[in-house]
């Protein structure tokens, strides 16, 4: 089964998935060993590597280690073109359908296509929102484009819903890389109602139970980053939270 079948299986069955970010540059080799003996610990379901700014070039290295450390997916989260390896075991093809900015919603897939197409990767159309987390973010000043506001989430529930007609598989909404501010449940809610496709959340999430209420809120895939980045034995009680709520609840 290929990894987004994975993800509708889950979805179908209720399953939440946890997700740990891997920012190439923020890891060494001893590191990333370290983190991966501890995600294989606490069940973590998915790595995605990638960044809004990967200025190291072991993008390679990292996800090699990576596949021959453990059998945890490993899943392109690209911030550019560049930011595709043949070793991992999917991509991410984001659409940024939160900006305005035709490079971010079909320019740059135009220049990646061919090398996309020869990697032999298994590609899942994203509809990339980027939500206000409070603080300025790094997608944000690479890309842009503004953020939708953190209360405005009809604004949000449209987009995804428009980005689900469009044909992206998957929606990935993201307050961004340290994020003050995390989603607030109830614009999760009012995407995952509206929606059928996975919804992905990440941004901000620095403790157990805003994970567990994302979950709660409909949030199929919960990523953490920053967060395990400053403190890596938060990943055993991120997964349970986040396992442990396989019911969605209205809030």
């Amino acid at each position: 089964m290929n990894i987004y079948n994975s993800l509708l299986e889950k979805k179908k069955n209720a399953q939440k998935s946890f997700v740990v970010l891997i920012d190439p540059d923020g890891v060494t080799a001893s590191s990333l060993e370290k983190l991966i003996q501890l995600s294989l610990k606490t069940k973590v379901d998915y790595f995605f590597v990638g960044g809004s700014l990967v200025i190291s070039n072991h993008l390679d290295e990292v996800i090699q280690q990576i596949k021959a450390s453990c059998d945890i997916p490993v899943i392109l989260f690209p911030g550019s073109p560049s930011q595709v390896s043949k070793y991992a075991d999917a991509l991410l093809y984001l659409s940024l359908i939160s900006g305005r900015n035709p490079e971010l919603l079909i320019g740059q897939h135009v220049v990646s296509a061919p090398f996309v197409k020869k990697s032999g990767l298994e590609i899942m159309p994203t509809g990339y929102i980027v939500v206000d987390g409070g603080a300025p973010t790094t997608v944000s000043y690479i890309s842009n484009a503004a953020p939708i506001p953190s209360d405005k989430n009809e604004i949000a529930m449209c987009t995804a819903m428009a980005g689900e007609m469009l044909g992206m598989k998957l929606i990935y909404m993201d307050a961004g890389s340290g994020a003050k501010t995390p989603i607030s449940e109830s614009m999760i809610q009012s995407v995952a109602q509206n929606v059928g496709a996975p919804l992905i959340i990440g941004g901000g999430i620095t403790d157990p139970e805003k994970a567990y209420l994302n979950c709660k809120a409909g949030a199929d895939v919960v990523v953490i980053g920053n967060a395990i980045e400053k403190d890596p034995t938060l990943i055993a009680e991120m997964s349970e939270a986040i396992h442990g709520s396989s019911v969605n609840v209205n809030l």
